[in-house]
């Protein structure tokens, strides 16, 4: 399975881009995270300007195309999504790359709910199809741990390492049976 990644963050010490960072060294043998780094690139969301593609736009859709599925980990800001994640969202809602793409969502700092129940609904309404097991509350607050620290940390990598089988596990049995006609 090849997973893409996203942290809804563009902090430079985000605790959300810190944990995302993690996942490639966490996942299962014959697994993979790609990790996404375009998001302060994307302009900001304008349906005129579908048709035309821009380069950050084609790039986003075409790693969420490749990818057997999609890790999102965003902040909550004012009780809501973070800005740049939902530019992002709103550039999937007309692709063909999205519905139906595997997700799950993790969220760095548990207590902060508010946003992780708005992106479910902008998810729900796009046609994600969520791998429940695989969408986990990661303890990070107070922690002040780098992406090594989250690997090397036994109770965080067991929780991710756990998600990522789980996420690879669902997704593997959302897909279709071949067709042997």
């Amino acid at each position: 399975m090849e997973f893409l990644a996203i942290s809804g963050s563009l902090r430079a010490a985000s605790s959300n881009s810190r944990l995302i960072a993690a996942l490639p060294r966490l996942c299962a043998p014959g697994d993979s995270v790609l990790v996404f780094d375009g998001l302060n690139d994307l302009p900001h969301f304008n349906p005129d300007l579908d048709g035309d593609l821009l380069p950050p736009v084609r790039r986003l859709r075409q790693a969420v195309g490749a990818s057997d599925g999609l890790i999102i980990c965003s902040p909550e800001y004012a009780h809501g999504v973070a800005g740049v994640m939902k530019n992002a969202l709103d550039w999937l809602v007309p692709s063909v790359e999205f519905p139906e793409k595997p997700v799950a969502l993790l969220n760095a700092a548990p207590h902060a709910h508010h946003a992780q129940d708005h992106i479910r609904e902008t998810l729900t309404m796009m046609q994600a199809r969520f791998v429940e097991a695989a969408c986990v509350p990661v303890p990070l607050p107070g922690r002040n741990l780098d992406s090594d620290g989250i690997v090397g940390d036994p109770e965080l990598s067991a929780l991710l390492s756990k998600a990522l089988n789980a996420f690879s596990e669902g997704v593997a049995a959302m897909a279709p049976a071949p067709d042997w006609s």
